[in-house]
């Protein structure tokens, strides 16, 4: 009797001191949390409407983190990303995106996770002159995404040169070449954030029924030299810039009146495809390329020919998509600036876009 009571006790007794450690090992598991401000990091309900069967293999890569680097799933959930569509409005028109970065990639970070929609797609150029690491930041970022990648091929963009426009080219050409079938295309700076939600943007972009936005004017008077006089880029120790000569150039191809307007534009898939099959278009660009800021008068200038598909031959700076604060404007319009209370990392929400340069 004696036995069984003894063995009672000693069964009882290692019992209660496994459960004790299995418990002390389970409370001195590290807790993961997200950054300063941000709740602690909970396996929610987040990953359930994540698209699983399409990123089973996207999950096991990692993207850098205030943690380090975490599995996609993980920062996806932390970062509060949409990972499903949000109304069938929005899935019938998708949207596709450039953006043409070279630095501050926290910035970049908010822009592309304000913007993000499953059912868009993403092209990114890197400036070639980006550091290493912010090149394999933004690589291990988007290889988080199966529709978002970095352009096929990257300049090393000067401000105000051909190169930034074509920046835009090179990302435009290759989203051509998506199966995602994408109405207009947007084309986004590193200082950009939206001040709409994707669906409004969407309401807005059918409002105009098929035709590009490019807001844009003929020349005022400052803008004529940009386009008079032959211009170089210049890249080196003394930095880049764009170079006035005194060459006249040569009168636009085609007999072409050249208007002056917005770098930042929405293009239809049909008028995107009309730019790298059109003589007039590839004429236009070949001669633009020692010009100042082509890319303020390439868009408006092809889509204000009549022929050209969805044209708007006589727009204005009608449906003009930026607010812009201009730095040398800054004594005009105070500079930039983060409201008191404002929690930035919720500004997101307050999604047509908005450009401060």
């Amino acid at each position: 009797m004696n036995f069984w009571r003894y063995y009672l006790f000693a069964f009882t007794a290692l019992s209660v001191v496994i459960f004790v450690i299995r418990y002390n090992s389970r409370l001195s598991l590290p807790r993961r949390k997200l950054n300063a401000t941000s709740e602690r990091y909970s396996a929610v309900s987040a990953c359930e409407d994540a698209p699983e069967d399409k990123h089973a293999v996207l999950w096991e890569r990692t993207v850098p983190s205030p943690l380090g680097s975490v599995p996609c799933r993980d920062y996806l959930t932390q970062s509060h990303y949409i990972t499903s569509p949000l109304s069938a409005e929005e899935v019938a028109f998708p949207l596709a995106y450039v953006m043409v970065i070279h630095k501050d990639f926290g910035t970049f970070e908010r822009l592309f996770r304000a913007i993000y929609m499953p059912q868009n797609v993403y092209c990114v150029h890197v400036d070639e002159k980006a550091t290493a690491e912010f090149k394999k930041s933004a690589r291990q970022l988007l290889s988080c995404f199966p529709n978002a990648f970095i352009a096929s091929k990257t300049e090393s963009v000067v401000y105000a040169g051909m190169s930034r426009l074509q920046a835009d080219l090179n990302c435009l050409r290759d989203l051509v070449a998506s199966s995602v079938p994408w109405k207009y295309a947007i084309n986004t700076c590193g200082q950009d954030f939206p001040l709409k939600t994707n669906k409004e943007i969407v309401q807005h972009l059918k409002g105009f029924k098929g035709k590009n936005i490019t807001p844009g004017v003929l020349p005022p008077a400052h803008a004529i030299g940009r386009t008079k006089y032959v211009h170089h880029e210049h890249i080196g120790k003394d930095g880049s810039f764009v170079r006035k000569t005194n060459v006249l150039k040569t009168s636009p191809p085609h007999q072409l009146t050249i208007y002056f307007g917005t770098a930042y534009v929405a293009l239809t898939r049909e008028f995107v495809n009309f730019l790298f099959r059109d003589k007039r278009a590839i004429d236009l660009l070949h001669w633009s390329k020692d010009t100042y800021s082509p890319d303020e008068h390439f868009w408006v200038t092809l889509n204000r020919i009549p022929s050209v598909p969805g044209s708007m031959p006589n727009a204005s700076w009608t449906g003009n998509l930026r607010a812009v604060k201009w730095i040398d404007m800054e004594d005009k319009h105070g500079g930039c600036h983060e409201e008191k209370g404002t929690d930035i990392s919720r500004s997101r929400t307050l999604h047509i876009k908005s450009a401060s340069q």
